[in-house]
């Protein structure tokens, strides 16, 4: 593949353009605001994210999707919030179905329920590769090592995908469960919160690393329940995530939990911190309803961060139930 496009120029696809550039002729580097797009055309550093480390020169930044069109391979590296918008603009511009559309967002549409695989199929008519791990986007940037799943119903995109992503550094592992893939990537945001509420209250350690048990117990369960492979969650996109964004301090989503855990309400709006967490709190609720599937860790979580219940009392009554 000589020409990859990558939308969305924040951490995640900026680290994923640098990592591409090495396999490819030209990695087109989509970023829908201007000033970063002319930031690294003048400078080669996309400042804002990683502001001391040059971005190499076969990545070509653009602020008009039309430059992706003819593409071989694109990774839609955006929010889940903002993926139905890219996909409608990737089908008014024209991009033909021989194109591989690479997600790499780990959420669950709300209150659809649609996986970002879901939205893909909704407007091209192709078997999309959906990518997840325990993997930082600082970590990548560094080239430092880092291993993350890949999965698809065309096996052929996968070897092709897996062949523009890896390097010495960046391994790359090909699975056949999409559905597991996909859905291990927005659970363990649940239980990264989870861990994260009992870490601010200061529960002991025991307890806590019982309550992650619980949680990757429970992550098997509903995987299996809505048509994935329970050794899925064995996976680096499964056990891997769960671990890492559950205990690192760099976490996000164990960020919110703490946060909740302490009894501070984080007013998201007016902070810009934009958690996808509480989507998924809702989302992935939803889907336990729809389904059937208890789990406790889900309900945990649901009670404080959504119902606001006491996260002391909410956790008297988790610990009742194990």
């Amino acid at each position: 593949m000589e020409k990859i496009g990558v939308i969305g120029a924040g951490s995640f696809g900026t680290a994923l353009s640098q990592t591409i550039s090495n396999n490819v002729k030209n990695v087109f580097l989509y970023s829908r605001r201007k000033e970063i797009c002319e930031t690294i055309i003048k400078s080669g550093y996309n400042s804002e994210y990683y502001p001391n480390t040059k971005l190499n020169k076969n990545i070509i930044p653009t602020n008009n999707l039309k430059d992706l069109k003819n593409c071989s391979a694109i990774f839609i590296c955006v929010p889940s919030a903002g993926f139905r918008k890219i996909l409608k603009k990737l089908k008014e511009i024209g991009v033909n179905n021989e194109v591989i559309l690479v997600t790499t967002a780990k959420g669950i549409e709300y209150p659809s329920l649609n996986t970002m695989g879901n939205i893909i199929k909704e407007y091209f008519d192709i078997e999309y590769v959906a990518l997840s791990g325990p993997n930082f986007a600082s970590e990548i940037m560094l080239d430092l090592a880092s291993i993350c799943n890949i999965a698809s119903k065309n096996l052929k995109n996968s070897i092709k995908i897996k062949n523009v992503l890896k390097t010495d550094k960046f391994k790359i592992e090909i699975i056949d469960d999409v559905i597991g893939l996909e859905f291990c990537g927005v659970i363990k945001n649940i239980n990264a919160i989870a861990y994260g509420i009992c870490e601010g209250m200061e529960i002991n350690e025991n307890a806590r690393y019982a309550i992650l048990n619980r949680g990757f117990n429970d992550t098997k369960n509903i995987i299996l329940n809505i048509g994935g492979l329970k050794s899925t969650v064995d996976k680096y996109c499964g056990f891997g995530d769960i671990v890492l964004t559950s205990t690192s301090k760099e976490s996000r989503n164990h960020t919110l939990g703490m946060l909740y855990g302490q009894r501070i309400i984080v007013d998201e709006k007016s902070s810009g911190i934009v958690f996808e967490g509480k989507n998924s709190i809702k989302a992935i609720k939803a889907v336990c309803d729809k389904y059937k599937i208890n789990s406790v860790i889900v309900d945990f979580v649901y009670d404080v961060i959504i119902k606001k219940n006491l996260p002391k009392l909410a956790f008297k009554e988790l610990w009742n139930k194990l």
